[in-house]
């Protein structure tokens, strides 16, 4: 009845472009302020920060930087404390961000194809990398990190989000060295006796490809780091975990560096996807005295994974894939895209049969869908229950409008949709202090609410996606899109 009723008051292209187009706006300002415009009631028992990252700044001065992944970094916290909420925002002062916004004019080119004024002549041979810092942030041994998968992280002060400088983990990364933007956090490391701990990697690509793995412990701390080299150039964005494994999914790409050299291609603009070519996924065991096991699949390209875990010889792993990669072309306009010309992220399971050195994969979810999202407990492990971004409507291509739940033992579906002018972010699940089930918690989400040129932080109950928003914190301005977030169980308001 819910399905029919929406279906008759929702028109069947359930957004409009020039709403979603007001998504990517610039932010100028950095605020503070305790958020009093509520619908519904927070939590009281919802303690602890929300944090997000993601571009800022789409222009420098009125020029428009070529793709949102080029944007300048800007954390959002939003702490949640008694039953209340403070918002606060701030643009990571990475260098070049410093230089730029003195110069008031683009300095940098960015991998996705940004260039600075003058053609080609004037970004030839300029191979310097942006360290943007725009794509996640973690709390992790008492350190506010935010995180850019080419580079190291800057690390911030989690009360006033004041950029503190470079994290080398007591030397451990060297100045400009990666640390991916999607680690993941272990609940019950077997290494360490059942404690937690934090699992990353980085990506040094060419002719081979060097994979290194990091575990850091609770502190912080560096514990673990190995590197192992495969064949061919690999873009990696994410990965999933294990209690024994690390996995990755080597898409089927080339990269054809010389238009990047001679100015007249960002990095990522010189990446072809190969649809001839076999998904390699890449299978690195925790224990570094253990080899590294590669299988194939059919062709596809991964960003995101939701989950991993282990069966006896079998691994599990659920990702968003897309048929292809979706090229960025020099002269396009990102805010043109024609959604309905490209195909959709869907939800596939594979199946990793280690004996025989096979995989099997099927479709979990045709409906467009990204920004996957689970109990942290349940990483690496067997798990129930799954929360990702998804579109309004059933079948093809658009903006992420809602959030779904699935129930993956009973394959009941849970939609929440803000269409026809509302745009959701990442979910991210905060579980009850006291509950006892896995989906017992709220998910916390971001959405651009267009007809308002604003954006609310939602609070959902986890287990019930259809009772609707529990509470809806419009915020005094809009957070243009975002990428990637995470929730630290502490509440960081001002200090008196």
């Amino acid at each position: 009845m819910q399905l029919h009723e929406r279906a008759s008051t929702v028109p069947l292209n359930s957004y409009d472009r020039q709403d979603w187009q007001k998504g990517y706006e610039s932010v100028k300002q950095e605020l503070d302020y305790w958020v009093d415009d509520i619908e519904g009631e927070i939590p009281p028992e919802l303690n602890g920060t929300l944090f997000r990252n993601g571009p800022g700044l789409l222009d420098v001065d009125g020029h428009h930087i070529h793709h949102p992944f080029d944007g300048d970094g800007m954390i959002s916290a939003i702490a949640f404390s008694n039953g209340r909420a403070y918002f606060r925002n701030r643009f990571i002062r990475t260098t070049a961000y410093v230089e730029e916004q003195k110069a008031q004019k683009i300095l940098y080119r960015g991998v996705f194809g940004t260039q600075k004024p003058g053609g080609w002549l004037a970004n030839a041979f300029d191979l310097r990398l942006k360290n943007i810092a725009n794509t996640n942030v973690i709390y992790w041994g008492d350190k506010l990190l935010a995180l850019w998968e080419a580079a190291d992280p800057h690390r911030l002060d989690p009360y006033t989000l004041e950029t503190l400088g470079k994290e080398s983990f007591n030397g451990i990364l060297a100045d400009g060295e990666a640390f991916a933007a999607h680690p993941r956090f272990d609940p019950s490391c077997n290494t360490d006796n059942g404690e937690p701990c934090l699992v990353n990697f980085s990506i040094k690509p060419g002719l081979s490809t060097t994979i290194t793995i990091f575990e850091l412990n609770p502190a912080g701390e560096v514990i673990r780091k190995h590197a192992h080299s495969v064949p061919g150039f690999a873009f990696i964005h994410d990965f999933a975990i294990t209690p024994n494994y690390c996995i990755f999914f080597q898409n089927p790409v080339a990269f054809n560096p010389i238009p990047f050299v001679l100015g007249m291609r960002g990095a990522a603009e010189c990446i072809k996807f190969q649809p001839n070519q076999p998904t390699r996924i890449i299978v690195i065991p925790r224990d570094s005295k253990k080899s590294v096991q590669v299988l194939e699949t059919h062709s596809g390209f991964v960003f995101h994974h939701a989950n991993a875990f282990e069966q006896d010889e079998n691994i599990y792993i659920d990702s968003i894939c897309y048929s292809a990669f979706p090229e960025v072309e020099p002269q396009s306009d990102f805010r043109q895209v024609d959604f309905d010309a490209l195909k959709p992220g869907q939800l596939w399971r594979f199946h990793l049969n280690l004996s025989d050195k096979t995989v099997s994969s099927k479709l979990i979810e045709s409906r467009c869908c990204e920004f996957p999202s689970v109990h942290p407990q349940n990483v690496g492990h067997p798990y129930r229950y799954l929360y990702m971004g998804a579109a309004d409507g059933e079948a093809g291509n658009a903006p992420l409008q809602a959030i779904l739940k699935i129930d993956l033992e009973s394959k009941e579906r849970q939609l929440w949709s803000v269409a026809p002018r509302g745009y959701v972010s990442e979910p991210i699940f905060v579980a009850r202090p006291d509950g006892t089930r896995e989906d017992d918690g709220w998910l916390l989400t971001v959405v651009y609410d267009a007809a308002h040129h604003r954006s609310d932080v939602v609070i959902l109950d986890a287990l019930d996606l259809h009772k609707g928003a529990i509470a809806r914190l419009h915020l005094k301005h809009h957070i243009p899109y975002g990428l990637h977030g995470s929730f630290a169980p502490t509440a960081f308001v001002p200090q008196t």
